[in-house]
């Protein structure tokens, strides 16, 4: 591998805020159901046995570098691996999501938690790391990543996906003392397993906090924020770590104080606005629409360009989605904006 390339690559000068002689591209579920040959070894396997098999995630995670030029990879994983290891099970039905359980509502549930030792229950995913970095281009970065506190719980209380969250916002409001505790066990946990990434070859992290937008910025700061910032100062230093807060416009002001190197912006806010906000002394990620990759050349040209725009001059703008990558995008559409992008002047 080499270094002095890996860490000279556009993704990472991005990350840093150093200019690049292009703007760096990759996209969240850029390993995903719009690839034809992802299909085909979906056809095959069970998407949880698609992460516990290193050979697997290293083929899905290589695929869309090899087939659309993106900057930078992201492990093929899922944010609730995480809570296997901790007493949880896990499950993937076909149209309905993750599940778990039993569901964690009451101070007895959350100490029946185990605590996570990362390297025995979770060495599928680092074999998988050192699997990956050794078949992607030397220059290519690999992005590693964990679900943010507030989202692995709130799977974790609810059961699955919520569009209320009653019961974790009841929990959080009724019993903070117990909030506190199941908050303080997850970002524990994840701390070690991104470190464990890390130590397997990953050149940045992305906490992915995709439920979060559904709190008010004095909630977000008093119950959430504490533990995201747990989270990140306990990881190891010298990697770029790249918060996304999905739906999080109003969190802005709250989530530029994590301390992450990067902020992932949804297409729900202007870019330019945004980044004027948080402040140019950190880097910013994003934030074109999914569903712009379901139109014709034109609108995704327009609307690449006007991202493109908004980042101006100014280094340290990575183009990314603002959320993931919609399972019926054409692949030839994808092609098109990567193109779009690697041709605009970098920063």
């Amino acid at each position: 591998m080499n270094s002095e390339a890996l860490h000279n690559s556009s993704f990472l000068r991005a990350c840093r805020r150093e200019r690049t002689d292009y703007t760096p591209i990759w996209l969240m579920r850029q390993a995903g159901r719009y690839l034809p040959d992802y299909r085909k070894i979906r056809e095959k396997h069970a998407f949880l046995e698609m992460c516990k098999r290193p050979e697997l995630v290293t083929e899905v995670t290589v695929m869309p570098i090899e087939q659309l030029g993106f900057d930078a990879a992201i492990l093929f994983a899922d944010i609730l691996l995480i809570a296997e290891p901790m007493g949880l099970t896990l499950d993937f039905q076909e149209g309905y999501g993750p599940s778990l359980s039993p569901a964690i509502r009451t101070p007895g549930d959350v100490g029946k938690l185990r605590s996570v030792e990362a390297s025995e229950s979770l060495g599928f995913v680092f074999d998988a790391v050192r699997m990956v970095r050794r078949a992607l281009p030397y220059q290519t970065p690999l992005i590693g990543f964990c679900g943010a506190p507030f989202t692995v719980a709130s799977y974790m209380i609810e059961g699955g996906a919520s569009r209320r969250f009653q019961h974790t916002k009841s929990l959080m409001y009724s019993d903070p003392e117990t909030w506190n505790i199941l908050m303080g066990k997850i970002a524990c946990a994840s701390a070690g397993y991104l470190n464990g990434q890390i130590d397997a070859g990953v050149q940045a992290v992305q906490i992915f906090d995709s439920w979060v937008g559904c709190l008010s910025e004095e909630d977000y700061r008093h119950y959430v924020l504490p533990h995201t910032q747990h989270l990140i100062s306990a990881l190891k230093p010298g990697i770029p770590i790249i918060h996304f807060a999905a739906d999080g416009g109003i969190l802005l002001q709250a989530v530029r104080d994590l301390g992450a190197d990067v902020l992932s912006l949804d297409w729900r806010v202007n870019l330019a606005d945004a980044w004027a906000a948080i402040g140019y002394d950190t880097a910013v990620q994003g934030n074109l629409d999914p569903v712009v990759l379901c139109c014709d050349r034109p609108t995704i040209i327009n609307a690449a360009e006007t991202i493109l725009e908004r980042a101006g001059e100014r280094p340290g703008h990575i183009f990314n989605l603002g959320h993931g990558i919609l399972p019926d995008t054409p692949v030839d559409n994808v092609r098109i904006l990567v193109d779009v992008v690697h041709e605009h002047n970098g920063a």
